[in-house]
């Protein structure tokens, strides 16, 4: 697929009982499912289609839709099966940062995933967005982990994607600050 999409990613409630406690749908996503599609659905136009109270409620979560760019330098599929998964890695524009999104059907998956495409020759601090590992697109979508990491393009990320649920991770580069003080992935 190529292009532009029009879509509204970023929904934090994904039971739509807020206001009406006996309805029964949902989105069938869980929230970091939410956050990988800034990443893994390409649009220059980028909302947060939730309400704020929904936001203020996990600031922390928000903070990638903050950070995350809305154009790109480069691209890469890393694996995709279309409609059943998808892992994609996308560089900033004008900027060293990656953003990885993975998502997944209503299957669980689990993969190993080569950051080979940052450079060589620096360490990144990896945000990571993840499903809690109680996460599940029907019984418990907002269930969520974020975990920071030092990385490199030697590294090899694990993902572990609920079922219906998704990855995002920022890939910034890191301080030497940073670099002495967050620990490594194994």
């Amino acid at each position: 697929m190529g292009g532009p999409m029009d879509y509204t990613p970023g929904l934090f409630r994904i039971k739509l009982n807020q206001f009406d406690s006996t309805k029964k749908e949902q989105v069938h996503t869980t929230l970091c499912k939410q956050l990988a599609l800034y990443v893994t659905m390409y649009s220059p136009l980028q909302m947060a289609a939730d309400l704020p109270e929904n936001y203020e409620a996990k600031m922390d979560a928000f903070q990638f839709i903050k950070d995350v760019a809305v154009d790109w330098d480069d691209t890469k599929i890393l694996e995709a099966e279309p409609g059943d998964y998808v892992i994609t890695a996308r560089k900033a524009k004008g900027k060293e940062t990656w953003f990885l999104g993975a998502m997944t059907d209503e299957q669980p998956r689990n993969f190993t995933t080569s950051l080979s495409f940052l450079a060589t020759d620096k360490k990144y601090v990896a945000t990571i967005y993840r499903d809690a590992d109680n996460a599940d697109w029907k019984n418990n979508p907002e269930a969520y982990v974020i975990e920071k990491f030092l990385v490199d393009s030697k590294t090899m990320l694990k993902l572990k994607l609920a079922p219906g649920g998704g990855t995002a991770v920022s890939l910034a580069p890191a301080t030497a600050e940073e670099a002495k003080h967050i620990k490594k992935i194994k």
